[in-house]
């Protein structure tokens, strides 16, 4: 098929190159326009334009996705197909209706559970043992388009979502090549989900990250490992500032004061007490440093038993 590829970040990659890698011909790749990033506010290019570049298709980067101009430079490219895959835009269905298929998307949920922006970071935060794909046609609706293939995924007990992310996005590669055989075949069929069982991931920001040490330590370490790594979760810790925490045990037999250091060595990381029981955090990135592990930390004099998290400056 002739493709039109829609998609921005690391998780678009693994479909974007089995498209080409099953024959099919990517016309053209849509993506989000450049911007500036890191300390020096230096253009940074997506992944998915890193790749289009590698592959040399046509590069389209409109700050709206939508108008007369725009939608006669897809036309022109005569697509038999769009396929979206994290593209970061809401698709006007004159824009879905372009190729002479439609348009398709990869959704990481089984849908018509966890519609949205975070799927992943929900699944995770929600407490979900399973997970997956879903292969969708698109429409004017927030993820409620008719599904054409789901793949289950179960969740590991520890995993987090950059973890669980990476998974999904090659499941989700394999599912739309399927896909893309059955619809040439004739063989696709579509289901319309069930409306009344939609539930709903919405993008996660910085507020949502914060850590509420008062939450039992299961919940606590689920936001944690759900907000690993973008935005990553985070709390104050006085006038060292926000530290953003990663790969958190939950531990039962402890307890204290809400978001006070139980115990911080060189071995056994940091302990914070929640509202029930305590997590072990096994990595932490202070402001202004790189990610490390607690124990480096601890040996830095960045924490110490007794310092309290959750404490503004």
């Amino acid at each position: 098929m002739r493709v039109l590829f829609w998609g921005t970040p690391a998780f678009a990659l693994p479909a974007l190159m089995a498209l080409s890698e099953e024959g099919h011909d990517v016309v053209g790749v849509v993506t989000q326009p450049d911007r500036p990033a890191g300390r020096g506010r230096a253009l940074s290019v997506s992944p998915v334009k890193q790749e289009a570049l590698t592959m040399g298709v046509p590069i389209l980067q409109p700050e709206r996705a939508r108008g007369n101009e725009f939608i006669a430079s897809i036309r022109a490219l005569e697509a038999d197909i769009s396929v979206v895959v994290a593209f970061g835009q809401i698709l006007k269905p004159e824009v879905l209706a372009v190729p002479r298929l439609g348009s398709i998307n990869i959704h990481a949920s089984l849908l018509p559970e966890l519609r949205g922006a975070a799927p992943i970071q929900w699944a995770v935060a929600r407490g979900y043992e399973t997970t997956g794909v879903t292969i969708m046609r698109m429409e004017a609706g927030l993820d409620s388009g008719p599904m054409i293939l789901r793949v289950e995924e179960p969740i590991g007990p520890d995993e987090s979502a950059a973890e669980l992310g990476v998974r999904l996005a090659e499941i989700g590669a394999e599912a739309l090549v399927e896909t893309l055989a059955l619809m040439e075949a004739g063989a696709a069929t579509e289901t319309v989900q069930d409306h009344d069982r939609a539930t709903y991931a919405p993008k996660v920001d910085r507020e949502i990250a914060r850590v509420d040490w008062t939450r039992p330590a299961e919940e606590v370490a689920r936001l944690i490992r759900a907000m690993d790594d973008v935005p990553g979760a985070w709390s104050p810790l006085g006038a060292r500032g926000p530290v953003k925490l990663f790969r958190p045990q939950p531990v039962a037999d402890a307890s204290g004061e809400p978001g006070a250091v139980l115990a911080a060595d060189a071995q056994g990381g940091v302990v914070v007490a929640c509202g029930s029981g305590a997590v072990r955090i096994a990595e932490v990135q202070p402001q202004g440093k790189r990610r490390m592990g607690a124990g480096e930390w601890v040996r830095g004099r960045g924490v110490s038993a007794g310092d309290r998290f959750g404490v503004d400056a």
